[in-house]
C-alpha cells in the first residue's frame, strides 16, 4: 500500500504527503455517499383474465392470445 502511493507520488510529481491526504479525502468521500435503495417493482393490473387459461402455463396463454391475433386479423383481411 505505501509502496503504491510512493509511485503515485513519484509519477504525479506530489510530496508524499499530499497524495496521502487526497487519498483519504477521496476514501472519506466515498464513504459519505449514501446508500442506494434497493430495486422494488410497482405491480400493475394486466387486465381481465381469459376464462379456461391456466397462468401457470404460460405458452399455453401465448398460444391462445397468437391465435387470436392470427384470426383477427386474417378476419379483417376479407
Amino acid at each position: 500500500m505505501v509502496n503504491e502511493l510512493k509511485n503515485i507520488a513519484y509519477e504525479t510529481g506530489k510530496p508524499f504527503k499530499q497524495v496521502i491526504n487526497e487519498t483519504l479525502s477521496i476514501g472519506l468521500r466515498y464513504r459519505k455517499q449514501p446508500q442506494t435503495q434497493p430495486y422494488r417493482l410497482k405491480p400493475v393490473k394486466l387486465g381481465q383474465l381469459y376464462p379456461g387459461i391456466n397462468l401457470d402455463k404460460a405458452l399455453q396463454l401465448a398460444d391462445a392470445l397468437e391465435e387470436e391475433a392470427i384470426i383477427t386479423k386474417l378476419g379483417q383481411q376479407k
